[in-house]
């Protein structure tokens, strides 16, 4: 227990003095702590340390945890993998977030899977910024046509963007995805999340505007098999 408190204290410390040097309040980040693989007993720790966003991308293992840890009424679901087709029935049913929409046909299929007595799925477009061949997401140019089918979606809230950058990207590409949130901002007031940054470039991200940082290793320790 004492770890993960340890280790959630020091990230959110990092957080904290990358806002500072960036004219930012540390509340303007949300830490996303990543627990795909983890058992239930270090989602719980980490729980009682005060984190409440965790972020899954294996589907079946995340409805497990979902229902096995039920009681834990405030705590909030991503779901940040890829997104298959076969897959998201159970992410609609199952997550507030989904954090890897990159193209319409799945955002049409999660809306008429998610229930209207839920409140709607907050959803985060996947830009490929790097456009590696080996990321999925969106293509700049498509932005504005997905955007807007996601934001007439009864079932769907559009609540900003998300990317993953390449290893040693340069600060231009983080401020290309900046810049990119900003203008989608001008068209959609509600968008305030931009779901940007890992362990190793969170200083860069948010530095770049970022609003919600993915860590998981640095919290939980090394991923399980």
């Amino acid at each position: 227990m004492t770890l993960i408190k340890d280790n959630i204290a020091a990230i959110e410390a990092q957080i904290s003095q990358a806002c500072n040097r960036s004219n930012r309040k540390s509340h303007e980040v949300t830490l996303l702590a990543v627990s795909k693989t983890k058992p239930n007993e270090l989602i719980e720790q980490a729980y009682e340390a005060g984190q409440r966003d965790f972020g899954e991308s294996y589907v079946q293992e995340s409805v497990e945890k979902i229902a096995q840890l039920s009681h834990l009424s405030d705590i909030c679901w991503h779901f940040i993998g890829p997104i298959q087709s076969n897959k998201t029935r159970q992410i609609a049913e199952n997550f507030s977030w989904v954090h890897g929409v990159d193209r319409i046909k799945i955002a049409s299929r999660l809306n008429d899977q998610r229930s209207h007595q839920d409140t709607p799925l907050n959803v985060c477009l996947q830009i490929n910024i790097s456009n590696e061949n080996s990321k999925s997401g969106v293509l700049t140019n498509d932005l504005p046509e997905l955007a807007q089918f996601v934001n007439n979606c009864d079932n769907l809230t559009l609540r900003g963007l998300m990317a993953i950058p390449e290893k040693n990207a340069s600060s231009e590409t983080f401020d290309e995805m900046q810049r990119l949130f900003l203008s989608l901002q001008q068209t959609y007031p509600q968008i305030d999340t931009l779901s940007m940054g890992m362990s190793g470039d969170m200083q860069q991200a948010i530095m770049s505007g970022s609003t919600m940082v993915r860590v998981g290793t640095a919290i939980f320790g090394a991923r399980d098999k």
